[in-house]
Formats: C-alpha cells, structure tokens, sequence
C-alpha cells in the first residue's frame, strides 16, 4: 500500500511521514471491520478517500490505475466529479 501511495505521491511535496501515518490509519480501519477478510476494492475506495482530502494530483493519479482508466475520458470524469464535489461543499457554506 505504502508503494503505491509513493508513487502516486511523487512530487507533490507530501512527506514520506505523512503516506506513513496514512497507511497505519488505513491499516487500523481496516482492522476494526467486523469481517475477517478485506476485499481489495474496499482497500482501494479507502485509499483514495485519504487521498481526495490530501491531494487531488495524487488521487487522480492513484485513481487512474487503480480503476485502470483507459483514456482522457477516465481522468474528465474523475476530474468533473471532484469539482461537483467542491461544488457542492461550497454551495453548503
């Protein structure tokens, strides 16, 4: 997890601390789910729900391998629904 964090991660100035305590409060999370066995997918929602709050850069990365986008329609959507989103938070101040 932490690898994948790094590399989605590059160059955006977030410190290897910061990725660090990100995956030990993935890690607990997950460990505090009834169920015995974690799918990937939950992991990966997870992640990049950490990641949306962190860096936008970093989750558009994260996301485009993670749901293996396919094109530049991929990254429009993904990028559309993030400014819904601050749309949206701002509209509710």
């Amino acid at each position: 997890m932490l690898h994948g964090l790094s590399r989605a991660c590059e160059k955006t100035g977030i410190p290897p601390e910061r990725l660090e305590t990100m995956v030990e409060e993935l890690e607990l999370s997950l460990q505090q789910r009834s169920g015995r066995e974690v799918c990937s997918s939950d992991i990966g929602e997870l992640v990049l729900d950490k990641l949306k709050s962190l860096s936008e850069v970093a989750y558009i990365r994260f996301a485009s391998v993670y749901r293996q986008f396919s094109g530049v329609s991929d990254f429009v959507a993904t990028l559309e629904g993030i400014n819904a989103t601050k749309a949206e938070l701002t509209a509710a101040i």
